[in-house]
């Protein structure tokens, strides 16, 4: 437990702290032998998890991260010596999306910061010279990752990988149930494609953790790193969770009308996800950091899978 208050101690401002990637980065830096003053913000302080912030040493800031809000916004971040920034997609707005983390960029800079970990997403729109330009949700951050190089803050852009969260039912489209009633992986990419798997909860703020504490001059300034705990393919995800799971889980690569349908159906928006898998499809999303670098071994799909509940997804 290295949370202290002890004014010598780095101040890390958190935000998004009662969520899954601002959760993992608290407790990332309750990991490290360094001793963190932890300033955390969210949205609605009577949430349990900023409850328990509290009762773990960290000063906990209810306040809405908006433009509305920019000078009490620039005064919370005062002082601070590193800061972790994350922002949350609103379907349709975009512009709020990017005028946001382009306030947080700015209040990290003027508030002191020595370094600034933005959690971004890849531009697919850049990436295929402007055939793929759907993925709203991936563009908006795309978007502050550049104005964050541009701003000449020491920042790093550390892309959340696949959540393995995704597939407990938040995103029921990425495994369904299958005409014969078996289960399947259904994506309109090829089997050999690796994804970033990721235990977010257990291994992003250990990603974080470690960026901070790199030397002055081993920081990826300005560079994008796509952290993960394993790299896999989809094949070997299916044939994995049919151990852990005892059920039958295969992949089958499908089209990308069949995929967009399969995403209507389920209530969600069909062009950005189409685009989000078109690029992954054509770029794949891989990371040129390791995560053998990282302080502790990460946790594999496998043991993710093994430990968590999957009754209302395979049922």
């Amino acid at each position: 437990m290295t949370i202290t208050q002890e004014p010598s101690a780095p101040l890390v401002a958190v935000v998004g702290a009662t969520g899954a990637q601002g959760g993992s980065v608290v407790r990332g830096l309750e990991e490290s032998n360094t001793a963190y003053r932890i300033r955390a913000f969210t949205r609605d302080g009577s949430k349990p998890a900023a409850q328990d912030l509290s009762k773990r040493g960290v000063e906990v800031i209810t306040m809405s991260l908006i433009v509305e809000n920019k000078e009490q916004v620039y005064k919370v971040f005062e002082g601070v010596d590193l800061a972790f920034l994350v922002t949350t997609w609103e379907n349709g707005l975009k512009e709020k999306e990017v005028n946001e983390g382009k306030l947080l960029i700015d209040a990290s800079k003027a508030g002191g910061a020595s370094r600034i970990i933005w959690s971004g997403l890849p531009s697919y729109d850049k990436l295929s010279g402007g055939r793929i330009v759907d993925a709203h949700h991936f563009e908006s951050k795309a978007i502050v990752t550049e104005y964050a190089r541009e701003s000449g803050v020491s920042f790093v852009d550390l892309q959340a990988g696949f959540y393995g969260t995704n597939l407990l039912g938040f995103l029921p489209f990425l495994l369904s149930k299958q005409a014969d009633e078996t289960y399947a992986f259904a994506w309109p990419v090829p089997p050999t494609l690796e994804v970033p798997f990721i235990d977010i909860a257990e291994d992003y703020g250990l990603w974080a953790r470690y960026m901070f504490e790199l030397p002055v001059e081993e920081f990826p300034h300005g560079e994008s790193i796509v952290t993960h705990s394993e790299m896999i393919t989809l094949p070997q995800m299916a044939r994995q969770l049919s151990e852990v799971t005892g059920k039958e889980v295969s992949f089958k690569q499908i089209s990308s009308r069949e995929f967009g349908e399969n995403v209507q159906a389920a209530g969600f928006p069909a062009e950005p996800m189409v685009a989000v898998w078109k690029g992954l499809d054509e770029f794949g999303w891989k990371s040129t950091t390791p995560h053998t670098v990282l302080p502790r071994r990460t946790r594999t799909w496998k043991e993710f899978a093994g430990t968590s509940d999957w009754s209302k997804v395979l049922n």
